[in-house]
């Protein structure tokens, strides 16, 4: 399954909204400097989903706040 996220890093808090099936705004807590954002991102969702964080990956967007992230 793959998911749009936005993501705001240096939130006050880490959320989760969702805004259709494939689409979820994402608000997490560490800065984006050296990944710390996208570790982040991967341990809210596996959290979210109940998966392990080995099954989901950033498919695109590594740098971006608009990423695509694949859940296998």
């Amino acid at each position: 399954m793959k998911l749009q996220i936005t993501v705001k890093p240096n939130a006050k808090e880490d959320r989760i909204e969702k805004l259709d099936e494939e689409r979820f705004h994402l608000s997490v807590k560490e800065p984006p400097v050296q990944g710390r954002a996208n570790r982040a991102v991967l341990r809210a969702l596996a959290e979210y989903f109940g998966v392990s964080q080995n099954q989901i990956s950033i498919v695109s967007g590594f740098t971006s706040r608009n990423k695509i992230v694949e859940i296998e």
